[in-house]
């Protein structure tokens, strides 16, 4: 069996065939994960979220923040859906509501002690080692699944609070969960998120690192694929990879295939970009 790991997809259907057909993939022996924001923007959402579905139990998806921001709509958050009409597709299809309900099934956090990975869209405040940040996903995930869906959605968006701290309850609680899983790129090494910051590392404040280079944060033995951040592209360091290498933008859609005793190894198709940074 292999196990690939691949970055945001973001509705580019067409180059997630191309790049199953680079690595040769069958559906009948190999794994997929997705790293998330599976939908949004590119031009074929309710393709690509078809399709993933139809894995079944081949693969693994984490929830990214474009996989968030649909469901947010399907429940009557409107906050930003001016600029979201690639979903409408998904939110008018005869099986939108299987569709939407297998989503928020999905987690937050994927972790697999065979192979020793985790799996996340965004990533990890220094504070939490793995234990902790699979706890705080499934906190979130039983909202997510449950009958607390609709208020849930209705108050996701916000910057606030901006740091840990184990006291935090409900919404807020809740909240900067979602933010560190979902948007996280920067924050200071006390775990202070910079969620406005989306440029690639250089641009940042001085007291603000990589979330996955904040000196001695908790997690840093654990190996952690993640996307989301399309301007650093493929990175690997601090036993982090980033696998959002910009398709949506005329990047590459990446592969990362997960190897038991050799490093892992990426495979990437070009794509013509349906979007402009």
């Amino acid at each position: 069996m292999a196990l690939y790991a691949i970055g945001d997809v973001q509705g580019c259907y067409r180059e997630l065939m191309q790049l199953l057909k680079q690595i040769k993939y069958n559906t009948d022996r190999d794994m997929l994960w997705f790293a998330g924001d599976l939908v949004n923007r590119g031009p074929d959402s309710l393709k690509t979220l078809r399709f993933v579905k139809n894995l079944g139990d081949g693969a693994r998806v984490v929830l990214g923040n474009h996989d968030l921001h649909l469901l947010a709509m399907s429940q009557g958050n409107l906050k930003h859906a001016e600029k979201d009409h690639t979903l409408r597709e998904v939110l008018k299809a005869k099986d939108r509501d299987d569709l939407l309900e297998w989503l928020r099934q999905r987690p937050l956090m994927h972790h697999c002690s065979e192979r020793n990975y985790s799996l996340i869209h965004a990533g990890l405040p220094p504070q939490w080692d793995l234990a902790t940040a699979l706890q705080c996903a499934a906190e979130v995930e039983a909202v997510l699944q449950g009958d607390g869906l609709r208020e849930f959605c209705l108050q996701m968006y916000g910057n606030e609070p901006g740091r840990w701290s184990n006291e935090l309850q409900g919404m807020e609680r809740h909240r900067f969960i979602i933010n560190c899983f979902t948007r996280l790129r920067f924050c200071d090494s006390q775990g202070n998120l910079a969620l406005k910051e989306k440029r690639a590392p250089g641009h940042q404040p001085s007291d603000f690192y990589p979330w996955f280079a904040v000196p001695d944060r908790a997690s840093r033995d654990q190996r952690i694929l993640f996307g989301h951040w399309s301007t650093l592209g493929y990175h690997v360091s601090h036993n982090s990879w980033c696998l959002d290498t910009g398709c949506l933008w005329g990047g590459k859609l990446t592969a990362l295939q997960i190897r038991r005793e050799k490093p892992p190894r990426p495979v990437q198709v070009s794509c013509g970009g349906y979007k402009k940074p």
